[in-house]
């Protein structure tokens, strides 16, 4: 089962892009209710709220399911929305956009494999008298694909310092991926000020909104 993490964004646009991006995350969702349910979940995970209330300058839909890729795909682009604004009722504008983007999430499972570790063991130093260089019990644990590495001294038994730099390293992998998640969140929070108009993949105008009006418990 693929997730897919999809960013709905009113770029650095007006209060009636806010508008239009919570229109859209409600359009998204109604789509998978109506067409896909029993294929793809999808929960808004993030959000960030607009000064009119129920707007929003951005969303984070995560999907989950077989057709999540295909879904995401159909929907990555420009989204053209077309009303006279309620919020400045002459205002000659009517085109307001959105943009929607998928974001694949940082893999998961596993760390690395076992298969991957080469240890290699030294004469640990440092103080601890006669006992400390008589064997060699400092490891170190080399992630062969990527060259991480990771050392442990501490213990006076191999065995023991075998398993911390294990978990030092395993500690690594961690860490990197903690970081590549949080810069992959940090590029959508801020993906709407990226907004290129124009050229757009899906079109609505007042009659959805009034559709989604009548709906609003969907």
């Amino acid at each position: 089962m693929e997730t897919i993490f999809l960013s709905v964004s009113a770029g650095s646009g007006p209060e009636e892009c806010a508008h239009a991006a919570a229109l859209t995350v409600k359009v998204i969702l109604r789509e998978i209710q109506n067409k896909l349910k029993s294929e793809i979940t999808a929960n808004v995970i993030e959000s960030e709220t607009a000064h009119e209330k129920g707007n929003i300058r951005s969303a984070l839909i995560v999907l989950e399911g077989k057709e999540a890729k295909r879904f995401a795909d159909s929907w990555t682009g420009i989204i053209q929305w077309i009303w006279q604004s309620t919020y400045r009722p002459h205002h000659k504008r009517k085109n307001w956009f959105v943009q929607v983007r998928p974001y694949h999430e940082p893999s998961k499972g596993t760390i690395f494999s076992s298969g991957d570790v080469r240890f290699e063991t030294a004469r640990a130093s440092g103080p601890g008298g006669q006992y400390v260089n008589k064997t060699e019990s400092a490891v170190r644990a080399v992630h062969v694909p990527s060259g991480k590495a990771a050392i442990a001294r501490g213990e006076r038994s191999q065995l023991l310092n075998k398993r911390l730099a294990l978990t030092r390293l395993a500690s690594m992998f961690t860490k990197e991926q903690s970081n590549k998640k949080k810069q992959s969140r940090s590029d959508l929070r801020h993906s709407h000020w990226e907004l290129e108009r124009g050229n757009p993949i899906r079109v609505y105008d007042g009659e959805t909104m009034k559709l989604l009006r009548e709906n609003k418990n969907d």
